[in-house]
């Protein structure tokens, strides 16, 4: 349809040009409107079986049934029906609430950071990974993405050791399949029947969530009752407790708990019809069942006595039960108070009825294995996609959560102290209470209650683990962020994650063949601190950068909560274990550093990439303050690139050099010049950026790109020179190739150009380096087995020249290369002195090098260099007098300096012509050519014309000419094997009038380093270097500080 027809009655006309780019308002809202945030890679059960409706089911859940349940679900479990009474007697009611009050405010600091992030724009439905993701980077966010993975893993397998240490211990202990045949194997019997049935749970869960995970999300409902009915069960029976305490007595001999498993009576003998006779407990401490037996010394001289082991709310024992009986591996369960007498031959062997600890118990141990017990806080976010109002919901329904768990496990550790006696909370496995569940003795109206909601709650809660954490992984790897994950994106046609769930159950194993819940719970305490530390760091980078993007809705946040927070989780790391903490920090760095440097590169607006930003400017602004120390000096080099005319880089060796010299560190450059106008040239501009960006990677030269766009290339060249980096970081060396084309007819200045560049160098007093014949550099994957690097140090230019080749001999291309310096002696220097300051000069600096003098006395100027220098000045002063244009005096001069270079190139290269007579250089201005210039310009001055060819070289450049000339043949004979040559490079002439001292310095420096640009010279590589000492002075450098 024509534009003119589209827009044809709308009142936006003016905006028609724009249209095709950028929609209209109208549209861009109702795009939002209609916006939804399904699971990235994952369709739901639900809408695949109902997949043929085209509407989009309409999320409906509130706070209430959305959030607040699923968190109070994930956060109440196994800890708090198997360990939570343990805890409390061992670490006693004072440090258990430390404990507890710890570990609740860390999740409540990093629920608050959570609520921040989640209602900061829409919130996308995959939990912390894409909080963590979106607000650090892709780095960042596969690192702890990756840990809260192996965290929700491991938690499965603890949930289902869980579930099979109530079956084997308070259900059915004779469903065990290793007996303990000896005594002290117990422990052992019981891991081997755990990994056992810990296989057996993994594979059927695996095949329920693989067959029909939607039946596991409808029995998530069943599964929170059964946590609800016991907590209150526990709350009902603490109440009774006040009136009427249930009766469960407990045995003691002495001070000693007393394993009820195998005897009945708690007497030593009981009397029956007047008649004393021995119990069962009796036969377990003594040889034989006659009175006169020979018993256990201890057994013999304590009594046994019998006491409530609940003995109610209001009997005072809370006040026993507030400090610690921390305890060794082995030890025996006593009470405090109790009268004990010692025995001569005091053994606690294992042989006898005594309730032994299993473990060694101390502080710190005791935070690492309850802290699991306060995780499951990202359930919310995770189904934020199903709520009706997530940034609503998960703030309120999370924090309402996390208070009420905090209420009730602070409450119950003060019930559980002030109820339950002492020796039974510190009793594991409720051995002195006939194998009953410690907390379920407490419960009303029977401890079945606990066993059997406990149960089922920790089977939901492994299925739940093993739905969710294969559905984490899946996003990670379709982010593709980390590589070798990729395959776990995959699955079945309706998006369930097949090879992810494997995976899952595989690691899952791993923790079942662990086979303890109390190893198993620190290591999943590692992972889940993690990532709780990076959503605090997350909500903290955000709050402090003050991005325009950071405007969350829930309010009551602040950076210093979330740095609290964060500082609370890397503490608790260390406290439950500082080895374990030491290597999930290994596990998640060693994935961070993979996805930077092999994942693919995402750009989600990061905060990480924010704080680099401020970072950057405030190092700026502070390099800005002042120049570099001589310590911390070291070329920042602008690369001066040639392009052909597929934007494609002339001499890729020059970024291959780069690399080599620079090694990734400081600051590099890379400048290039298009000629014509920007406009016109936006195309060619973007491909020369991304040509040279490509060949920057392939080269593994690390810094910028800048391409300028200017009518000429000179001008763009004096751009790049004068405007390249940014405040401090700015460059101070300029890198640049040998012009090779001044021969040819379509390049007739680049030596111009070339001279002009030199200029501008150093008037804006920076160094400069020239390769010539770069082509024949080596590249990044050459090695050279041996080789010199000479260094002709001809005048003190600051040190640059002894600085080049140590930086060099730093990458492998030329570290087993020798430096050799080459420094020239005058008529009047003594050699032998010079080369002993010299060798002082190189001690200070700290590098090894030979040393050798070269003597160049002053010998007579050969014809061949003083007419070369009179036929310079004779072009040059006719094309002053000449009424030529601008166009023909520089044709003209390039004529000029084209057949002088020729003229010299081939005679001068090979050896048994060195000393042949130069052959007369042809004018392109005869006398012929003046006569008729001279009638064409009859007020022109004609003795001027005479004079021209009566006029003297100047001395002056007679001796350059001469010096050059000498000099090549010096380097030739001493460095004709040498694998690079640094060579002082003059400076270029002061006076900037007339073209005559450009062409003679360009010949100077070309008669110099002549010899390079022909095979079948040996001498492939020359680095002619040119460095500003007055800014090292003005900077007060010293070359010995290098």
């Amino acid at each position: 349809m024509d534009r003119g027809n589209l827009y044809e009655g709308k009142n936006m006309a003016l905006f028609e040009e724009e249209m095709d780019s950028n929609p209209m308002v109208s549209s861009l809202l109702n795009k939002l409107a209609n916006y939804t945030n399904l699971t990235q890679g994952v369709v739901e059960h639900e809408a695949d079986e109902d997949s043929k409706r085209k509407e989009v089911k309409v999320p409906r859940m509130g706070t209430f049934i959305g959030v607040y349940l699923p968190c109070l679900q994930n956060i109440l479990g196994v800890i708090l029906f198997l360990r939570l009474t343990w805890i409390v007697g061992t670490a006693g009611v004072l440090e258990s609430f430390i404990i507890v009050f710890m570990c609740c405010a860390c999740t409540m600091l990093t629920a608050i950071s959570m609520s921040a992030i989640a209602t900061n724009g829409v919130v996308p439905a995959g939990g912390s990974y894409y909080m963590i993701s979106r607000s650090l980077g892709p780095e960042f966010g596969g690192a702890v993405g990756l840990c809260f993975y192996l965290g929700t893993t491991f938690a499965g397998a603890m949930y289902i050791l869980g579930t099979i240490e109530i079956l084997l211990t308070y259900i059915s202990p004779s469903a065990a399949i290793f007996k303990d045949e000896e005594d002290g194997e117990e422990t052992a019997a019981m891991l081997n029947n755990m990994r056992v049935y810990g296989t057996c749970i993994i594979a059927l869960m695996a095949i329920v969530v693989f067959v029909g995970v939607k039946y596991v999300n409808k029995l998530a409902l069943v599964f929170l009752a059964c946590v609800i009915l016991s907590i209150i069960a526990i709350y009902a029976g603490v109440i009774k407790t006040a009136f009427d305490p249930p009766d469960f007595p407990i045995c003691l001999l002495g001070n000693r708990t007393l394993s009820k498993r195998n005897f009945d009576v708690c007497a030593k003998f009981i009397e029956s019809n007047n008649e004393t006779r021995t119990t069962k407990l009796w036969r377990l401490f003594c040889d034989g069942p006659l009175l006169n037996a020979t018993c256990d010394d201890y057994f013999a001289l304590n009594n046994v006595t019998e006491i409530q082991g609940i003995p109610g709310v209001t009997s005072g024992v809370l006040l026993d039960n507030l400090w610690s009986a921390y305890s060794e591996k082995g030890s025996i369960v006593e009470k405090k108070g109790q009268p004990s007498v010692s025995g001569t031959e005091d053994n606690k062997a294992s042989g006898l009825p005594y309730v032994f600890t299993d473990i060694m118990t101390y502080f710190t141990m005791l935070v690492g294995i309850y802290f699991p017990s306060v995780t499951g806080i990202m359930a919310g976010s995770n189904r934020s996609g199903d709520l009706k109002d997530a940034q609503k919901s998960i703030p309120t329904g999370t924090i309402l959560a996390i208070a009420t768990t905090s209420f009730i496990y602070l409450s119950c550790i003060v019930l559980f102290g002030a109820c339950i006696e002492g020796v039974i909370l510190r009793d594991k496995f409720g051995e002195a209470v006939n194998g009953n569940l410690v907390v379920g003795t407490l419960a009303w109206p029977s401890p079945w209650v606990i066993v059997i909601g406990s149960f089922f709650s920790t089977c939901g809660a492994g299925l739940q683990s093993l739905t969710g954490a294969p559905r984490l992984l899946q996003a990670i790897a379709r982010d593709g962020i980390v590589p070798f994950i990729q395959v776990f994106g995959h699955g079945k046609a309706n998006g369930e994650p097949t090879w992810a769930l494997l995976l899952t159950a595989g690691i899952c194993e791993i923790g079942i063949l662990i086979a303890s819940l109390d190893s198993v719970a620190p290591i999943l305490s590692m992972f889940f601190l993690m990532c709780y530390m990076f959503v605090n760091l997350a909500c903290a980078v955000q709050t402090l950068l003050r991005t325009p993007n950071w405007r969350p809705r829930f309010k009551y946040y602040h950076w210093t909560l979330s740095f609290l927070g964060m500082s609370l989780c890397l503490a608790l790391m260390f406290i439950c274990s500082w080895y374990y903490a030491l290597v999930a920090m290994l596990i998640a760095g060693c994935i961070y550093k993979y996805i930077e440097y092999r994942g693919a590169e995402k750009e989600w607006g990061d905060g990480i990439r924010g704080l680099s930003l401020n970072a950057a400017r405030y190092a700026l602004l502070r390099v800005e303050d002042g120049p570099p120390h001589t310590k911390n000096w070291r070329p920042q080099v602008l690369v001066l690139l040639n392009l052909d005319s597929e934007q494609l880089v002339k001499h890729p060796r020059l970024l291959s050099f780069t690399s080599q010299l620079k090694a990734g560190k400081g600051l590099t450059i890379v400048g290039s010049v298009l000629q014509g106008i920007y406009l016109d040239k936006c195309v060619e501009t973007q491909k020369a950026e991304e040509n040279v960006k490509a060949l920057m990677g392939i080269e593994k030269t690390k810094g910028f790109c800048q391409i300028v766009v200017s009518p000429s290339c000179r001008d763009g060249i004096s751009h790049l020179i004068q405007s390249a980096g940014l405040g401090g970081m700015k460059h101070n060396t300029v890198l640049m190739a040998w012009p090779q084309s001044w021969k040819q007819t379509e390049n007739y200045f680049s030596w111009k150009n070339f001279v002009d560049t030199v200029r501008e160098t150093t008037a804006a007093q920076q160094a400069l380096l020239v390769a010539k014949n770069i082509d024949l550099f080596p590249t990044n994957h050459e090695r050279f087995t041996d080789g010199n690097i000479d260094v002709w140090w001809i005048v003190h230019d600051g040190g640059m020249l002894m600085l080049l080749p140590f930086l060099l001999r730093q990458h492998k291309v030329w570290r087993k290369c020798k430096m050799r310096i080459f420094t020239v002696a005058q008529m009047d220097d003594n050699s032998i002195q010079m080369k002993k300051d010299l060798q002082m000069f190189l001690y200070h600096l700290r590098l090894n090098a030979e040393v050798e003098v070269v003597e160049m006395f002053e010998n007579d100027i050969s014809a061949f260099t003083y007419e070369k220098t009179l036929v310079m000045e004779q072009r040059s002063q006719m094309l002053k007098q000449m009424q030529l244009s601008k166009n023909e005096r520089e044709r003209e001069a390039q004529l000029i300096h084209d057949r002088n270079t020729a003229s010299h190139s081939a005679p001068t290269v090979k050896a048994n012509v060195a000393a042949a007579a130069p052959e007369k250089v042809q004018m392109t201005w005869t006398k012929e050519k003046f006569v008729a210039e001279k009638h064409k310009n009859k007020e022109t001055n004609l003795s001027g014309f005479k004079d021209i060819f009566n006029m003297k070289p100047n001395q002056s450049n007679v001796r350059r000419m001469h010096t050059a000339v000498k000099l090549n043949g010096v380097v030739l004979n001493k460095s004709q094997h040498a694998q690079l040559v640094l060579l002082n490079m003059p400076g270029p002439p002061k006076n900037r009038k007339g073209d005559e001292n450009c062409i003679l310095y360009y010949i100077a420096l070309y008669l110099l380093t002549l010899g390079v640009l022909f095979d079948d010279c040996a001498i492939d590589r020359v680095m002619l270097v040119w460095e500003n000492n007055l800014y090292l002075q003005q900077y007060g450098f010293h070359v010995c500080d290098f």
